[in-house]
């Protein structure tokens, strides 16, 4: 599951506002062990100050879905992921976060992102796959 989670090119990201409305966004991130990092990046938004950004703050509990699905469903796969969200406050680990997403993604390293870090600490993995060794094996990093 983390192969397929850390090769993965997008993911969906849910989180809940301080009234319990849950709202869902596309999203770019990097897998370092059991933390997801992603960045507020120079993507044309209305503000930088984005709702996923103030509904973390709210309530920490998030959940992200990455999956892959095709016409030949024997390719079909998804993971979930549960754990709770932070705002990056410290240099270094900002920095490791952009260093991580800029490996990853052609785009941030053209034009690093210059907007808040965020990232989540998994404490629980979820998936499915056709074949069940792969869907549940978490491999060691």
């Amino acid at each position: 599951m983390r192969e397929l989670v850390r090769g993965a090119r997008s993911g969906r990201l849910a989180t809940v506002d301080a009234h319990g409305r849950p709202h869902l966004v596309p999203f770019c991130f990097a897998l370092a062990a059991d933390t997801l990092y992603s960045a507020v990046d120079e993507k044309p938004k209305r503000s930088k100050r984005l709702k996923r950004l103030d509904n973390l703050r709210a309530n920490a509990n998030v959940s992200v879905l990455v999956d892959h699905y095709e016409e030949d469903w024997s390719h079909l796969w998804w993971v979930r992921l549960d754990g709770l969200a932070f705002v990056v406050d410290g240099p270094e680990e900002r920095d490791c976060a952009i260093r991580l997403l800029q490996v990853k993604y052609e785009q941030y390293r053209q034009e690093p992102p210059t907007g808040p870090v965020f990232g989540v600490r998994i404490h629980d993995w979820r998936g499915w796959a056709p074949s069940k060794a792969e869907a549940t094996s978490l491999p060691a990093e």
